[in-house]
């Protein structure tokens, strides 16, 4: 009989955290690179195809759109079939989907493969925030949450410069860079999709990879920390803890898909540099990101403290957006994008942390369909401010010539989002 009372459970979450996160942070890579590469691909591709700054913010939006619409429904399907399975078939309709943005031709094609992109990725965030609450404990959350989701920054950094080296293929056998863009960066997506069938292991007590000893202490810290009941799937449409952590994450997408989908343009604005070099300056404020997204997650973790951490973050990333007008320069640029890049990414480790803890919304009395579908619902109404935040950036440029007043609008859309956080009980 294994005795898990006297295996010590830290060092096997440690192993846990070796073996999925470095996989389950490549998979987030490959699909945030596919998000945000129209942003390069539109250095090329508004000329190319006579798209104005309102087409193009609406385009790129649009995606969030699909992707809120079955986001739910994936993430039920997910907890009913296994992430394993529907991890798997996600990535691989989103990278087809991806290939064939090569394919647009106008502005309703456009908006048509956008919006199915969204569609085939529907899902897999939440649901890989789902899979994550399988293997780790509330306390362990911020910093492996903010250790996966620092794929959103390192998709930045690798992107901008692989981005940029593929429009130099310019005419390439025929293509436009920005087709190049498309199609190669979309290729990896189907491939790991494969991979994932092989390689992710459903639960702990599957995981070959550990001892009888370590599955059976990680096992019982997980039901000594979860302790709830099945509820129906649907009661989390009547939580209304739920839809206040929606209405915060909201703020989020809004700005961190805002001034990603519009960094390469802001920074060839302010530079005038060769494609290829906008593409390597863009990988600055991810960078900064990357950085301060696993020191606040770590320090988050470290004294258990979810929302002043959220909150300052905002507010860090907002005074980033109201200085980021104030001059042309493209070092100005980069400084205050970073900072603004800084903040945001920093809130993500904190809030799922708070999300998915047993103060927020009671997650820890659901379990199964229940909690993917309460992640999934906050994940999906949330990102509909991905559309929000590239549009209106879009559409005020087109009736400015600045970015200005979007950038005001979308930091105190960002500090009251931070301020709500203090609604929400702490874990």
């Amino acid at each position: 009989m294994i005795d898990e009372a006297s295996v010590d459970v830290e060092p096997v979450l440690a192993k846990v955290r070796r073996r999925l996160i470095p996989f389950l942070f490549l998979l987030y890579i490959v699909a945030y690179v596919d998000r945000i590469n129209v942003g390069f691909a539109s250095l090329q591709m508004n000329e190319a195809l006579g798209f104005s700054a309102s087409v193009y913010g609406f385009g790129a939006g649009i995606f969030f759109l699909g992707y809120t619409l079955f986001e739910v429904p994936s993430n039920v399907i997910l907890a009913r079939v296994g992430a394993r399975v529907w991890i798997a078939r996600i990535m691989i309709t989103w990278g087809l989907a991806s290939s064939a943005m090569m394919f647009v031709r106008n502005a309703p094609m456009f908006y048509a493969l956008r919006f199915l992109l969204g569609v085939a990725e529907a899902g897999f965030f939440p649901g890989i925030i789902y899979y994550l609450t399988q293997w780790f404990p509330a306390r362990e959350r911020a910093r492996t949450v903010a250790a996966f989701m620092t794929a959103v920054v390192a998709a930045g950094i690798v992107g901008g410069p692989i981005s940029g080296a593929l429009l130099t293929l310019n005419g390439f056998g025929g293509l436009a860079g920005w087709q190049w863009v498309f199609l190669l960066e979309g290729l990896p997506a189907i491939v790991l999709g494969f991979v994932v069938m092989r390689v992710l292991t459903e639960r702990p007590h599957e995981a070959a990879w550990l001892t009888p000893a370590e599955r059976a202490a990680l096992i019982a810290r997980l039901d000594e920390a979860a302790g709830g009941v099945e509820r129906k799937t649907l009661s989390v449409l009547r939580d209304g803890r739920t839809w206040l952590l929606a209405m915060i994450y909201f703020t989020t997408p809004v700005t961190s898909y805002g001034v990603g989908f519009w960094l390469p343009q802001m920074i060839k604005s302010a530079s005038g540099a060769r494609d290829w070099v906008v593409g390597l300056l863009s990988a600055i404020p991810y960078a900064v990101g990357a950085a301060a997204m696993l020191v606040v997650g770590r320090h988050s973790d470290r004294t258990g403290e979810r929302r002043w951490h959220v909150l300052i973050a905002a507010l860090v990333s907002g005074a980033g957006l109201v200085l980021a007008p104030v001059s042309a320069n493209v070092m100005w640029t980069l400084a205050t994008l970073s900072i603004a890049m800084a903040g945001v990414s920093s809130m993500y480790g904190p809030f799922w942390a708070l999300a998915t803890g047993r103060g927020a919304q009671r997650m820890a009395s659901m379990t199964g369909a229940a909690a993917a579908a309460s992640i999934a619902l906050i994940n999906s109404v949330g990102n509909t401010g991905g559309f929000l935040g590239p549009y209106l950036l879009g559409a005020v440029n087109d009736a400015t010539h600045s970015f200005a007043v979007a950038l005001y609008v979308i930091a105190a859309i960002l500090a009251v989002g931070g301020a709500l956080v203090l609604f929400i009980p702490e874990n």
